[in-house]
């Protein structure tokens, strides 16, 4: 055992007769800093890369550690909570699509080229034979809408949006309001969306089309919508 006083005392080479070498503190510590400063005693040492990466996991493993530390239950509590948190994100990211970076107005239902509502029930079918159910939910609306303004239920108007026909049709189709609502807000989200459309809003929207092809509208110079304001005034 050497004992280390305020100078440290280190045995040089050579014969026994010779005198011990010292060497003052300072640069001694020097000296050992150079020694291991060689590349040969750090060849195993862990990569940039990997440092932090150690480093990383340290902080999450501590950040992990202190929450569940303060959540009831422990890391089993923690779990639970993080759970929630993902299903609630989940929910929101399912009812509202996909977040845009910039607002989105809404769009027309119809492009340059004009096409009868047959034309646009075909590719609808076509559409759902395949699967494409999407598709099939877009231009079933849109042979909805045509088939109004060859019936002249609604005015051709190439850049109506899908809330503005069902406005216009529930006027002169009020039995079918809240459906046709419904089959507009259906291809809002699935065109601007970024919802996916089923089987089920395809059927629905394609029942909808085939009441509506049956259904007398309701004008307003006809006796049924004459009646109430004629019994109103006899009875004023």
């Amino acid at each position: 055992m050497l004992h280390v006083s305020d100078r440290a005392v280190l045995a040089a080479g050579g014969s026994g007769d010779e005198p011990p070498v010292t060497i003052p503190r300072d640069p001694a510590r020097e000296a050992a800093r150079r020694e291991l400063s060689k590349r040969m005693y750090h060849e195993n040492d862990p990569s940039v890369l990997q440092r932090a990466l150690n480093a990383f996991w340290d902080w999450v493993d501590r950040l992990f550690g202190a929450a569940a530390s303060a959540t009831p239950g422990g890391t089993a509590g923690l779990l639970v909570v993080i759970l929630f948190v993902v299903a609630v994100l989940a929910a929101l990211w399912w009812r509202l699509g996909t977040p845009r970076r910039q607002p989105v107005s809404a769009a027309v239902l119809f492009d340059e080229r004009l096409r009868s509502a047959a034309e646009h029930r075909a590719a609808s079918e076509a559409h759902a034979a395949q699967g494409h159910w999407n598709q099939a939910v877009q231009e079933r609306m849109r042979a909805l809408v045509r088939s109004l303004e060859e019936r002249a239920l609604l005015d051709v108007r190439p850049g109506r949006t899908a809330d503005e026909a069902v406005a216009e049709a529930g006027r002169v189709l009020p039995a079918h309001t809240d459906r046709l609502r419904a089959a507009a807000r259906e291809f809002d989200d699935v065109t601007y969306g970024g919802r996916r459309a089923g089987e089920q809003s395809y059927h629905r929207l394609a029942e909808l089309d085939r009441d509506l092809q049956s259904t007398k509208p309701t004008l307003a110079n006809s006796p049924a919508s004459t009646a109430p304001s004629a019994r109103q005034g006899a009875a004023e």
